[in-house]
């Protein structure tokens, strides 16, 4: 009888993104292509969620097609299609995007990485053509870098914001970007738990990590209470299937999971400076969407904080992040609208992008990632 991984308890409603997971960029160099096989080997190592590549740019994939999928459900298999996105034909690239929920997927996950660094109107436009064509309700997660701090400019805000994705899926290849399996999950939690969706990392089966990484990627996994999944299916040898369908024995009694907030301050910039801006909006305190911690960012700070009973002092840790997180945040529409509604958490903006988005990359983390999922030949 095989050993079966760690899942979350179930929750209310749990998505599919709950389960664990792995990806499949071709079905053909997995297992063969054979299905029956597939099929035996997720029953056999615990997966419960496969994502199957269903497009490119504004290209659909053939292999995500009604027949497969019907395939894999009868199984017991959840199947959530993903596409890589480039951002110079948003709207294209969203109906490629909408049609794997036609094909009869279960969830939705945008793979959107370098070339949408600095593109705001790009992702306010393609998020907001594919939440109308698949509806509010259907799960679609974003899976990119995982350290937000080396990307200023990437809109996190955007895909993440109010009406975007429901998840967060930051792919934390700890072996591509060169840290310790719990450095990389901390750094990605502290970056990306701003953004109030719940985050299932990705974890690595490229490049033969040790079996000892593996189990630690799981076990840490599951002191944040989430289910990870895996890149990717075609390079998951034995000893890493074997290693990933061992039983646990639970997350590490010791480890503190990270609850720290990053720290903003008067100097700071990019899109976590954004997303704050977003929130003071979102509090009544009108401050430009610059991505600039400026003076008037100072001030709305200090603001929000006297009215919160904190020590006013125009700096934005956790404890100030904590009390802004509980702000629905303004939407901002970067793309443009002529709508001119107030009061529905929206503003209207002249700018297409904050002036943040012109702040270099500090690093791809995930260009190490060969035929991984940041690799650009997909």
């Amino acid at each position: 009888m095989a050993a079966l991984l760690f899942t979350p308890a179930p929750k209310a409603a749990a998505s599919p993104f709950d389960r664990h997971g792995m990806w499949i960029w071709y079905i053909s160099s997995s297992e063969g292509g054979d299905l029956t096989k597939i099929i035996k080997r997720a029953r056999q190592t615990g997966i419960r969620t496969l994502y199957v590549k269903s497009g490119d740019g504004t290209g659909t994939w053939s292999q995500f097609n009604k027949t497969t999928i019907r395939r894999f459900h009868r199984a017991g298999l959840k199947v959530c299609g993903w596409q890589y996105v480039y951002g110079k034909k948003p709207g294209r690239e969203a109906r490629v995007s909408a049609a794997a929920k036609r094909r009869g997927a279960d969830c939705f996950v945008i793979d959107a990485e370098s070339e949408y660094e600095g593109n705001y109107s790009g992702a306010d436009r393609y998020i907001r053509k594919l939440r109308g064509a698949v509806g509010k309700r259907f799960p679609i997660a974003l899976s990119t870098f995982p350290y937000g701090h080396y990307h200023p400019a990437f809109p996190y805000s955007v895909f993440l914001g109010p009406g975007a994705a429901s998840a967060n899926m930051p792919q934390v290849y700890w072996d591509a970007i060169g840290d310790t399996v719990r450095e990389a999950i901390g750094i990605t939690w502290l970056d990306n738990d701003l953004y109030e969706r719940q985050i299932y990392p990705v974890g690595q089966t490229y490049q033969n990590p040790r079996a000892k990484e593996l189990i630690a990627f799981r076990r840490y996994a599951e002191s944040y209470g989430t289910a990870p999944s895996w890149w990717s299916w075609q390079e998951t040898n034995k000893r890493e299937w074997k290693t990933l369908g061992r039983s646990l024995p639970g997350p590490y009694k010791r480890y503190q999971r990270v609850r720290d907030k990053p720290t903003m301050k008067s100097g700071s910039r990019g899109d976590m400076v954004v997303w704050l801006q977003q929130h003071l909006n979102g509090a009544g305190i009108k401050v430009p969407v610059t991505g600039i911690y400026d003076r008037k960012t100072i001030r709305g700070v200090k603001k929000f904080q006297g009215r919160r009973g904190l020590g006013a002092d125009g700096v934005s840790g956790t404890q100030t992040w904590n009390r802004l997180l509980k702000v629905k945040p303004v939407r901002v529409r970067w793309s443009g609208s002529r709508s001119k509604r107030r009061g529905a958490g929206i503003s209207a903006t002249t700018s297409s992008a904050p002036l943040s988005a012109n702040l270099p990359m500090k690093r791809n983390e995930l260009a190490g990632a060969e035929n991984g999922a940041g690799a650009p030949s997909r």
